[in-house]
């Protein structure tokens, strides 16, 4: 059975099953890409620039290389680097998958690993609280329940932190690789996060507290590490 049929079997399931469905939905198998779609495995490439392993030609074993050689080599090289598939989601803007070359994913990762206090919190309502309270000010990241229909056994988060670029006509190709996309609610909350993380700028919460002001801001954030102006010292 091909890999699209057994996407299009698995989906059926999934339609037919009358509990809720969280913050998810299931589009058909020929529905086309769209930001908040969900992709259970796409390739991230991890490379280091001070080591290339270059195959070559007419050889099995590789030759170590920095990027500057590779960078300044007079021909183009073959290298071997590392591909680990990561699920992830897009975060491209339909027109622009629709016209674009390229479509942007942002990588899904564990809850804990943006959030790692969550692994404390087991009480329903101090889990809530804190999900509810981090949303609103932390715009990293978006939250993603867990939910066994879209592959989820935990707390999810998208980290915006995490990008991945693709061919726009090579995601098409493997779009039974999508398990599901953000419903219109989670949707718009998606959007508004996405371009709140790109619209940030670094600022320094503190800079018009007194020097009595910051002295205490600065005890209870000794981890940010909080730099006094000249009229806080």
């Amino acid at each position: 059975m091909r890999a699209n049929e057994h996407m299009r079997i698995r989906l059926e399931k999934r339609r037919k099953w009358t509990s809720r469905t969280l913050i998810y939905e299931y589009p058909p198998a020929e529905a086309p890409i769209r930001q908040g779609d969900i992709f259970s495995a796409v390739p991230r490439i991890e490379i280091a620039l001070t080591r290339i392993d270059l195959l070559q030609t007419g050889q099995v074993e590789t030759v170590a290389a920095t990027w500057d050689e590779v960078a300044h080599a007079a021909h183009p090289v073959t290298a071997v680097i590392p591909v680990k598939p990561v699920p992830a989601i897009v975060i491209s803007q339909d027109c622009d998958i629709t016209n674009g070359p390229d479509v942007s994913l942002s990588e899904i990762v564990a809850f804990a690993s943006v959030e790692p206090n969550i692994a404390n919190l087991q009480i329903p309502k101090k889990t809530a609280n804190f999900v509810v309270q981090q949303a609103k000010k932390n715009q990293k990241w978006f939250y993603l329940p867990a939910d066994p229909r879209i592959g989820f056994a935990e707390r999810m988060a998208v980290d915006f932190r995490r990008t991945i670029r693709l061919a726009a006509s090579d995601l098409g190709r493997h779009v039974h690789l999508r398990i599901g996309r953000l419903n219109p609610e989670a949707d718009e909350h998606f959007r508004e996060r996405l371009a709140e993380f790109y619209r940030r700028y670094p600022v320094d919460e503190w800079y018009p507290l007194s020097r009595e002001e910051f002295e205490s801001y600065r005890a209870e954030h000794a981890e940010a590490n909080p730099q006094p102006r000249p009229w806080q010292t």
